[in-house]
């Protein structure tokens, strides 16, 4: 269940995994990011996810042809969380559509908390 590209050859199938991991490294390559959070907040407390599971951070869906990327990030305490998001956003959107060819209709940031850096 991922979206199909087809040309004379055949075709290519990209899972909604694939590039929620691709969009998981793009995302912590930026600067500012401690790391992806888990989408789910109990009690107030944020869990960071390793970098084996980058992907549960991230939520794909594929609509009408396109790719919309839901992100879920923690950030490091002092950085301007608006220029934060808007370095994920365009690292996220050029890295997926580089790697897969498929266009990106958004990334979606959602800033679950902010840790000292240690």
């Amino acid at each position: 269940m991922g979206k199909e590209i087809s040309n004379s050859l055949g075709k290519i199938d990209i899972s909604e995994e694939v590039i929620a991991t691709i969009a998981g490294i793009a995302a912590v390559e930026c600067y500012g990011l401690v790391g992806m959070a888990s989408r789910k907040i109990a009690d107030g407390f944020v869990e960071l996810l390793g970098k084996e599971a980058l992907s549960k951070g991230i939520q794909v869906k594929i609509e009408d042809g396109q790719v919309v990327v839901d992100l879920y990030i923690a950030v490091i305490y002092g950085v301007k969380i608006s220029e934060v998001a808007h370095n994920v956003m365009d690292k996220v959107k050029f890295t997926v559509e580089s790697m897969t060819g498929l266009p990106v209709a958004a990334v979606n940031v959602n800033v679950q908390s902010v840790k000292i850096a240690k």
